[in-house]
C-alpha cells in the first residue's frame, strides 16, 4: 500500500515527497483529529533511511525528538498487534520547529531478539530515551554509544516494562552493582588525565536538588569529563498505571513535577478525554488554565528561589516561598490538598472552586508581583549574579534543538516553542500573552525567561478571571465521571454508572493516542495505549527534564564546578518526573 492511500482525509504537505521515496516501506495513517500524524514502516530495514529523510527533507524539517516509547504487544488485543506478528513497538515521536508540526514514526520489532540500529547520530536527545528503551523493554540499539541500564541498577535482571515479566521480584543492589565509569576514556589523550581527581556530585548533596547524582573529572576546578546518573526515585509509574483504571492514575501524575502538580494531571485528563472524544464543560477548561498558571508560577519560584540560595542570595528564597505559600492556600481550598492535589478527573475537576475563588485568585496578584519585584531589584542587575550566571551553562539553539530542550531552557537559546501559543489547548488560543525568548542560552537567560513567564502568567490569569464561565465543572457523560450522590441514592442507573465507574473503569476503545501540554519545564507528553479495558495498556510520560539531564554532562565540560551548580538548579531536574 502507498503512503498516500492511508493517508488522512487532511493531506499531509509531505505525503507526496514521503511516498514517492519510499512507497510501500513508509505508510501513512488515518488518525484521530486531535492526534497527531503516524508513519508506520512496513520494512524496518528502512528504519534509519526513513528517519533521516523525515528529519532532512525541507518538506519535513523534523527536528526535535521529543520522546522514543516502548510498547510490548505481547497481550494486546488484535486491533493492536501488528499484521506480521511482531511483539513489540518503539514510537518515535518527533516535533518540526519550521513547521511546527508532530509525527510520530512506528517500527515494528519481532519478539526474539528486538533491535534497531541506534538514531543517536541523527537526534542525540534520543541517547537516554533509548537506554531506558534498552533497560525496560529490553530492546537494543545498534551502534548506541552508551547502551546500558538507566532507571535500574546494574544487578537487576530482566526487563521491567515486559508484560511476562513478574512484578514482584526483588533484586538487590550492592556497592559493586553501581554506575561504573570510565571518564578517562572521555579525555583526548592521557596527558589529559594527569594530576586529575573523580568525585562525586550527588546523589546527597543540597546542590542536587534532588536524587541526582553526576561523576566528575576534575583538573583544579575545570570539569574534564562528566557521566550523569538518575533512577534513585524510581517509582515504576508506568508499570502500575497498567494495573489501577484511568482515574486511578490521576494520584500518581501528581508525584511527577511535584513542583506544578496540577499541569499533569490535567495533561494526563485531557489525554483520556481527547481519546474518548469527550469534552468538558468551558467552566472546568477556564478553571484548569487559571490553577495550571498559577502552578507555573510556583514551579518557577521554587527553580528561582533555591538556584538563588546555591550561589549565595539566600534573601531572594524567602521571597519566592512567600509568593507560593500564598498560591498553596488558594489550591487548599479548590481541592483540600497542598502537595499532590489530585484535584483533575477524566471529565473535568473533582470539585468546583470555593465561591470566593475570583476575589481570593485576585489578591494573590498584588503579593506575587511584589515578590518578583524584589528578587528583580536583588538579582537582575547585581554584579555576583551576572558573574555566576551570564555566560555559565551556555547551550546554543542548535545544541538545544538537537537535545530535545523544549520549555523556558529551550526559550532561553532562541527555540520560540510554546506548546499553549503554537499547540493551544483549553482555550489558551483566545488568550492574550506573550511567550518570552532569548538566544543567550546560558544561566541567566534561564533565569531571565522564567522571571518573564510568570509575569505573562498573571496576565492569563487575570483574563480569565474576567471571563470566568457558570455552570458546571463536570460532563454529563456518566461512563465518564462519577453521576452525583443524589442520582446514585434514588436512581438505579445512577447506582450502576457509579459502580461501573469505580469499579470496571472508563473503558477506551483499543487504539494509540499522543497529547501534550506546556508544563513547568516544557512539553509535557503522555502516550497512552489502550486495549479497550477500564485499564491503560501503556502510559508512557513525555518528562520535560529528562532530556535536560541527559545534556547536562555535555553543557557543563570545559567548565568550573561553581558553574555546574549554577547550572543544574537553572536547568530544573525535578526527580519525580525523570525517573517517574
Amino acid at each position: 500500500m502507498s503512503a498516500l492511500a492511508s493517508a488522512p482525509s487532511s493531506s499531509l504537505t509531505y505525503a507526496p515527497v514521503l511516498d514517492k521515496r519510499f512507497g510501500p516501506k513508509a505508510r501513512i495513517e488515518a488518525r484521530p483529529a486531535k492526534d497527531i500524524a503516524t508513519i508506520t514502516l512496513t520494512d524496518r530495514s528502512a528504519y534509519i533511511e526513513v528517519a533521516r529523510f523525515l528529519r532532512d527533507d525541507p518538506a519535513c524539517a523534523f527536528d526535535l525528538l521529543l520522546d522514543l516509547v516502548s510498547i510490548d504487544l505481547l497481550n494486546a488485543p488484535a486491533p493492536l498487534r501488528p499484521r506480521d506478528g511482531s511483539r513489540f513497538q518503539l514510537h518515535v515521536i518527533l516535533y518540526s520547529t519550521r513547521r511546527n508540526d508532530h509525527l510520530r514514526l512506528i517500527v515494528n520489532l519481532p519478539e526474539q531478539n528486538p533491535r534497531v540500529p541506534t538514531l543517536v547520530n541523527l537526534w542525540p536527545a534520543v541517547n537516554w530515551f533509548e537506554r531506558e528503551a534498552w533497560d525496560l523493554m529490553g530492546i537494543e540499539f545498534e551502534g548506541h554509544p552508551n547502551l546500558k541500564r538507566l532507571l535500574t541498577h546494574n544487578g537487576f535482571v530482566g526487563h521491567a516494562l515486559r508484560k511476562d515479566y513478574a512484578a514482584g521480584q526483588r533484586w538487590l543492589c550492592t556497592e559493586e552493582d553501581l554506575l561504573q565509569t570510565d571518564l578517562a576514556a572521555q579525555t583526548e589523550t592521557p596527558e589529559d588525565i594527569f594530576e586529575t581527581m573523580t568525585v562525586n556530585l550527588g546523589p546527597s548533596h543540597p546542590a542536587t536538588h534532588g536524587t541526582l547524582r553526576i561523576v566528575l573529572r576534575l583538573d583544579g576546578e575545570t570539569i574534564v569529563a562528566a557521566e550523569g546518573e538518575c533512577g534513585y526515585l524510581h517509582r515504576c509509574f508506568e508499570k502500575m498505571s497498567e494495573s489501577h483504571t484511568y482515574s486511578q492514575v490521576i494520584p500518581y501524575t501528581d508525584r511527577l513535577n511535584y513542583c506544578s502538580p496540577m499541569i499533569n494531571g490535567f495533561g494526563y485528563a485531557r489525554a483520556v478525554e481527547d481519546m474518548l472524544g469527550v469534552e468538558i464543560p468551558p467552566r472546568a477548561k477556564a478553571i484548569r488554565v487559571i490553577l495550571s498558571e498559577f502552578n507555573r508560577i510556583m514551579d518557577h519560584m521554587v527553580c528561582i528561589g533555591t538556584n538563588l540560595v546555591d550561589l549565595g542570595a539566600l534573601t531572594n528564597f524567602w521571597y519566592a516561598y512567600q509568593a507560593r505559600e500564598a498560591i498553596y492556600g488558594l489550591l487548599e481550598a479548590c481541592c483540600g490538598a497542598r502537595l499532590t492535589s489530585s484535584y483533575a478527573r477524566v471529565g473535568g475537576l473533582s470539585a468546583d472552586v470555593p465561591p470566593n475563588f475570583d476575589e481570593w485568585s485576585r489578591s494573590l496578584f498584588p503579593i506575587i508581583k511584589t515578590q518578583l519585584d524584589d528578587i528583580d531589584g536583588l538579582v537582575s542587575k547585581n554584579r555576583i549574579a551576572h558573574k555566576r550566571m551570564r555566560g555559565t551553562g551556555i547551550v546554543s539553539r542548535e545544541n538545544a534543538i538537537a537535545w530535545g530542550f523544549t520549555g523556558p531552557c529551550g526559550r532561553a537559546s532562541g527555540l520560540a516553542y510554546d506548546v499553549r501559543k503554537d499547540k493551544p489547548y483549553e482555550g489558551y488560543d483566545e488568550l492574550d500573552f506573550d511567550v518570552p525568548v532569548m538566544t543567550d542560552g546560558d544561566n541567566f537567560a534561564r533565569y531571565y525567561v522564567r522571571m518573564e513567564e510568570m509575569r505573562q502568567s498573571l496576565r492569563i490569569i487575570d483574563q480569565q478571571l474576567r471571563k470566568l464561565p457558570k455552570g458546571p465543572v463536570t460532563t454529563d457523560d456518566y461512563r465518564v465521571i462519577l453521576p452525583p450522590k443524589e442520582m446514585v441514592y434514588n436512581e438505579m442507573e445512577g447506582l450502576i454508572y457509579h459502580f461501573k465507574v469505580v469499579f470496571e473503569g472508563t473503558k477506551v476503545a483499543p487504539g494509540y493516542f499522543y497529547s501534550s501540554v506546556e508544563g513547568g519545564n516544557g512539553e509535557l507528553g503522555y502516550t497512552i495505549v489502550a486495549d479497550g479495558s477500564g485499564n491503560p495498556y501503556r502510559l508512557k510520560v513525555r518528562p520535560p527534564c529528562f532530556p535536560l539531564f541527559a545534556a547536562y554532562e555535555k553543557i557543563i565540560k570545559g567548565g568550573m564546578v561553581s558553574d555546574a551548580v549554577a547550572t543544574l538548579g537553572m536547568l530544573n531536574i525535578i526527580a519525580g518526573e525523570l525517573d517517574r
